[in-house]
């Protein structure tokens, strides 16, 4: 047999390393981080337990590979799904929205991953938290800021303290609450995205609904307005 490519040499190891990442996602989900060992994602996976130290250095950075693939993938499906769009505040708010709900759905998972953020390691920038990044900072672009080198790490900012606040125990916030918070912000329509399945926004009123009274956002809370989140000193730089 012929050797093979470098080309498909390359797909075999992303394959596996998707693989690994997968296994990791179900298995910290299902078990927890204490209880999920490297041993157990590999047999998972199907692979060499040896693989899994190739491609990462420990439990805590595939843990965070993992997840930011697993949000990556989640928000490239909520803006590319049907109908499709390219209005910028639709995506904006479908890439919030995909978030929190990843909060909801998964809070074993989110959870370990916010207190894996706050170790020692701290913040991987990854490929796949690249990846993440790069389409949550198009979102925020394609949305009409105008000072995007500050809105995008304010929302980053914001989305991993309504995630904290979502998945902390014993004292979660409303992610429809926090949702309703984060439209203000970003001066989006309460029925961009997807609603909440009552429908109706937070009992007091925010945010407004585009199209009724009062639904204009702040000019200090317009994403890159000339009062916007730019044009504070020290924001989120």
């Amino acid at each position: 047999m012929s050797p093979r490519s470098p080309s498909v040499n390359e797909e075999m190891r992303r394959r596996s390393r998707d693989r690994l990442l997968q296994a990791a996602v179900d298995l910290i989900g299902e078990r927890g981080y204490e209880a999920t060992t490297l041993a157990a994602i590999a047999d998972r996976a199907g692979s060499a337990r040896g693989l899994v130290s190739y491609y990462f250095p420990g439990k805590r950075q595939l843990l965070q590979s993992a997840v930011h693939r697993l949000m990556h993938r989640t928000l490239e499906a909520a803006l590319s799904r049907e109908p499709r769009t390219d209005d910028g505040r639709e995506l904006l708010a479908r890439a919030i929205d995909a978030v929190l709900g990843l909060a909801v759905e998964q809070p074993v998972l989110m959870r370990t991953h916010m207190s894996g953020v706050l170790q020692a390691e701290g913040f991987i920038q990854c490929p796949e938290q690249q990846r993440l990044a790069a389409l949550l900072r198009d979102a925020v672009e394609r949305s009409g800021s105008r000072q995007v080198d500050t809105d995008y790490p304010m929302l980053r900012a914001l989305l991993m303290g309504a995630v904290f606040a979502i998945v902390l125990p014993g004292a979660p916030m409303s992610p429809a609450r926090l949702r309703g918070e984060l439209f203000q912000r970003f001066g989006l329509g309460w029925e961009l995205g997807v609603p909440p399945v009552d429908g109706l926004p937070p009992v007091d009123g925010l945010p407004p609904v585009d199209g009724q009274p009062g639904n204009e956002p702040r000019t200090d809370e317009r994403p890159g307005g000339a009062a916007g989140p730019g044009a504070q000193e020290g924001d989120a730089r």
